[in-house]
């Protein structure tokens, strides 16, 4: 069968014709598609009934054919995770009309061969990884209707004949590439296209590049969105007279908005959103009666609200957020009864809110932020069925309408914070079944936390700061056992906090700062597993903190100042590395960072009373004598007690000194074991003396060392075994097991003989093999002679983020917005670990990609972190190589002074690390004439406005509302002042709030 398949391929090659009547029963159809079979793969045998033997293909699957002449007709292989690269044989298909790859995994260019198909009319190649350029024969055949190359990794210009003989194409997508460069010119002879769809990509130029598209009268589907196109838009619009769907958001287009938009009768959908236009709305866009969706948000736009929106009576969709728009809101806007969404956030409106919006049934969302609305919630519009409702920060008044049960039904998200309301709030709130995010913060109710909301379902966010609430906190709070931030903070609460606070098993987020709250910390806090943020500041609360909080391993951040502790911190988790800010203010917290008395809640000193045994030598004798020898018992039983302290002091301490002359009998047993392991597995190729001393330790004493022998390091250590290498020595990759179906990475430490004493070289080591975190690579043991030092770690299969950012081959897909995040918050959740989670921290002190390792799963693992510790003699040589190799990471205070290392240089490494990550380039560049450094660079572009514009663009769609936090913490981070720069906990929660899985993010007033 292979030989058959053989001579298939070459008879195909040599394009010999094959006719019906011959020996093979072949005809062409049947030739090109098992060619072209030959070529893919197929997983899941989705083909397997494509053979060779039938004499038509007609039957196969996924096969269409002509009725009359038996032709194959179609081709359409969507969605079957197919792979490879499209090869020779389609070109046979010579009656091929519709051929549709989608939705696979192929790869490699585009076949100029598919030229060759005369008939072709609807090709599909959407949403695979073909590469490179766009054939420029691809449409030679001007029976082409409909062309989708959308979802690919195409890249640079499309080429300025592709399009000289499309007179026949109606449907063209290019979205989702990296396509750059100016539209070429021979767009505008495609005379019957209705639909076009450029989106996503680099398309730059100014108008003048796109007044060919203007003159596509026939055009209904206008998609330019997210490119790099500039200018003001021409006029001319007014010519594109079917047009229905307008889409030009997320380019640099200035200017004021085209007004002869307004003349296009049948336009349904404007998006002109995230631009740089400029002055008012355009009194023409009045006219467009069928218009349902008109985004004009983040733009720039001045000018009155317009009175006429009612006009506008089919509108659904409705965002003029982030502008400038001034003025009030009409009652006409009650004219809207199909609008489901509206937007106008981040304005200057002012007035009430139009009682005429309760009579837009249909509304869905509204959200009102940031702008300077007054007067009351009108009743009615708490009526509606909402999924979400913001009103926050403006300057409402009056209290919160009570809802109705369609309201309850339906509500998500309600957020009224940062207004000036007051009063009880509706006991009907309770009624929400659905309510996800209730934020009433930064309000005057002074009234109680009312009970109900306890009854919340689904609550995973409550925020009531600052809101004058008063009395005690609920009992029942974490009743729905679905919070995740809880925050209380600046009200008048009193009381204790209940204890259960320990059912909220979801919590994360707990704050209750400046309040008034007595008692004690609740033991049941301990419950609250993945707590990661705890402020009880600024309250009365007192007692010891409960040692079980110490079990909290996911903790980041605490602050339990001025307050009414006392005693002991708990000895696990965060406790330990607490600040001296997040504790002052107490009665006597013991810790070496506060100044003044240790308070201890222990017991009174046990006094002996010496007459409760009785003296009857006392009682039988008189006078002097008994008071004589009453003195002389009472001396002798004091001194028993004495005595019986210190021999139980002495037993104590015996048995300690048996216990670890044991454990070091066991530990010298178990290292014995592990070299004659050692021994057994490579005797026969050790020689010479120095090896004879070597020594191999596992950490794991679950460790098998036979399942883990390193062979002669002569032996592995071969440039073949080599996968990278640094300031501190070479890695090699051995493999373990019976098998060797895993691995191990073994760091050659060059130590220029500066590590003469196993004993010393074992304490530093065995301190960071101790060290276990998800996001750093394991320490499983090393091995030492005289003259070789070896780390044995984990190995991560992915590679290096520094291969990933700056070495990617173009076959490999760039990293998503979401994976790069995912790289951020994990490198510093393990850097968080080894700042705050050892005395004294653990410092990295050569943060960069290279050190940033990758698994399968795209997770980041630190690697080299300590090594500091086991090298703490290094010379001028070495120091200086270190500081070159991570040139742009290293921290001003340390280039500048004596090596003086803390924490605060690797929150300045980590800074850069950001900056990296979000742009693609490197922290340093070298120009013809100039040199860029990366974070002053997009500090300047920050001060400008403009500081998306140093994002890397290979990274597809992302979120501005992430992306633009994250860079400015990236520029805190590498403040030139240490003490400037945030803590690497802070860090982590800065992140994760960020990236908080909620419709809205906490917003600091």
């Amino acid at each position: 069968m292979g030989f058959f398949q053989l001579l298939i391929y070459a008879l195909a090659v040599s394009s010999f014709t094959i006719n019906a009547d011959e020996s093979l029963n072949l005809n062409d159809d049947v030739l090109g598609l098992i060619v072209f079979k030959s070529s893919i793969n197929d997983p899941s045998s989705h083909l397997s009934s494509w053979n060779q033997d039938n004499e038509t293909p007609c039957s196969w699957k996924f096969i269409t054919c002509n009725p009359v002449t038996g032709r194959v007709t179609g081709l359409s292989l969507d969605g079957l995770n197919l792979s490879g690269k499209i090869g020779r044989g389609l070109e046979k298909l010579q009656n091929l009309k519709v051929l549709s790859l989608a939705n696979n995994n192929f790869t490699g260019s585009i076949d100029p061969q598919l030229s060759l198909l005369a008939n072709l009319e609807n090709l599909n190649l959407s949403r695979n990884s073909f590469l490179d350029r766009i054939p420029s024969s691809l449409m030679n055949s001007s029976t082409i209707k409909f062309l989708d190359l959308s979802q690919n990794l195409l890249s640079g210009p499309v080429p300025d004949d592709l399009f000289l003989n499309c007179v026949s194409l109606r449907s063209l997508s290019l979205s989702g590439n990296n396509l750059e460069g100016p539209l070429p010119s021979s767009l505008s002879k495609c005379t019957t296209l209705n639909h076009l769809d450029l989106s996503n990509n680099r398309f730059s130029g100014n108008p003048d590049f796109l007044s060919g598209i203007w003159s596509l009268t026939r055009i209904r589907v206008l998609d330019l969105s997210h490119n790099s196109f500039s200018g003001s838009i021409p006029t001319g619009v007014v010519a594109l007279h079917d047009l229905k769907e307008l889409s030009l958001q997320g380019n640099q287009f200035s200017g004021a908005l085209p007004s002869d938009i307004g003349l296009c009768p049948h336009l349904k959908k404007l998006d002109l959103s995230n631009n740089l236009f400029t002055e008012s709305i355009p009194q023409s866009f009045h006219a467009l009666s069928s218009l349902n969706y008109l985004n004009l948000a983040n733009n720039a736009l001045t000018g009155e609200f317009p009175q006429w929106i009612g006009s506008l009576g089919a509108l659904e969709y409705l965002d003029f957020s982030e502008n400038g728009l001034t003025g009030i809101l009409p009652e006409s806007m009650g004219k809207l009864p199909s609008l489901s969404y509206l937007s106008l956030s981040d304005n200057s409106l002012s007035g009430s809110i139009p009682l005429s919006l309760s009579y837009s049934s249909k509304l869905s969302t509204i959200s009102l932020k940031r702008n300077r609305f007054n007067g009351s919630i009108p009743a009615g519009l708490f009526e509606l069925g909402f999924d979400q409702i913001d009103l926050s920060r403006n300057e409402l008044t009056g209290s919160v309408p009570p809802g109705s049960s369609k309201l309850y039904e339906t509500l998500q998200v309600l957020d009224l914070s940062g207004n000036q309301l007051t009063g009880d709030i509706p006991a009907e709130i309770g009624l929400n079944s659905k309510l996800r995010y209730l934020n009433l913060s930064w309000n005057n109710f002074e009234t109680s936390m009312p009970p109900e909301l306890g009854y919340f379902q689904n609550l995973t966010v409550l925020d009531l700061r600052n809101a004058a609430f008063h009395g005690s906190i609920p009992s029942d709070i974490c009743d729905s056992g679905t919070l995740g931030i809880l925050q209380l903070d600046g009200n008048s609460f009193t009381g204790s906090i209940p204890e259960e606070i320990g059912n909220c098993s979801l919590l994360y987020l707990l704050s209750m700062s400046h309040n008034s709250l007595n008692g004690s910390i609740p033991r049941s806090m301990s419950q609250l597993k993945k707590l990661k943020i705890l402020k009880l500041e600024y309250n009365q609360l007192a007692g010891e903190i409960p040692q079980e909080l110490g079990e909290l391993e996911n903790l980041l951040a605490v602050n339990i100042s001025y307050n009414r502790l006392q005693g002991r911190l708990p000895s696990g988790g965060i406790f330990q590395s607490l600040e001296a800010s997040s504790m002052e203010g107490n009665l006597g917290i013991c810790s070496p960072l506060l100044k003044g008395p240790c308070k201890m809640n222990v017991p009174k000193p046990l006094v002996l009373d010496p007459f409760a045994f009785g003296n009857q030598n006392g009682q039988h004798e008189g006078g002097a004598r008994g008071d004589e020898s009453s003195s002389s018992f009472k001396q002798h039983h004091f001194l028993s007690i004495s005595a019986i302290v210190s021999i139980f002091a002495a037993v104590v301490i015996s048995i300690g000194v048996l216990v670890i002359s044991l454990l070091n009998i066991s530990a010298r047993r178990r290292l014995a074991f592990v070299n004659d392991a050692l021994e057994s597995c490579s005797s026969s190729s050790r020689s010479g003396a120095s090896l004879s001393m070597g020594k191999l330790v596992w950490f794991d004493s679950k460790t098998n060392p036979d399942n883990y022998c390193i062979a002669n390091p002569e032996v592995f250590i071969k440039t073949a075994n080599e996968i990278g290498s640094g300031v501190f020595g070479t890695v090699y990759k051995t493999p373990i097991g019976e098998d060797g179906g895993d691995a191990l990475a073994i760091k050659n430490l060059v130590v220029s003989n500066m590590i003469q004493y196993p004993e010393d070289f074992d304490r530093e080591v065995r301190v960071l093999g101790k060290i276990r975190h998800p996001n750093l690579v394991s320490l499983k043991g090393y091995y030492w002679t005289p003259k070789v030092q070896l780390l044995v770690t984990d190995y991560v299969p992915n590679g290096s983020l520094q291969a990933k950012l700056h070495e990617r081959l173009p076959s490999s897909p760039p990293l998503s917005w979401l994976s790069r995040f995912k790289i951020l918050l994990g490198t510093a959740k393990g850097l968080a670990h080894l700042h705050h989670s050892f005395r004294p921290p653990v410092i990295h002190y050569n943060i960069k990609p290279s050190n940033i390792l990758l698994d399968d799963n795209l997770n980041p693992k630190i690697s080299d972190f300590g090594l500091t510790r086991i090298l703490s003699r290094l010379d001028k040589h070495v120091m200086s190589n270190r500081f070159q190799s991570a040139l742009g990471y290293v921290a001003p205070e340390l280039a500048c002074q004596s090596l003086r290392v803390n924490e605060k240089c690797d929150v300045y490494g980590f800074g850069v690390l950001i900056l990296e990550i979000v742009t693609g380039r490197r922290p340093i560049e070298y120009g013809e004439d100039n040199v860029l450094i990366l974070n002053e660079h997009v500090k300047i572009l920050l001060e400008e406005g403009n500081v998306l514009e140093c994002v890397d663009e290979s990274m597809g769609e992302y979120a501005e509302e992430e992306v633009l936090p994250v860079l400015k913490l990236a520029l805190v981070c590498t403040s030139q002042i240490p003490s400037s720069r945030p803590t690497m906990a802070e860090v982590v929660q800065i992140l994760q709030v960020i990236k908080t899985p909620i419709p809205h993010r906490m917003e600091a007033y």
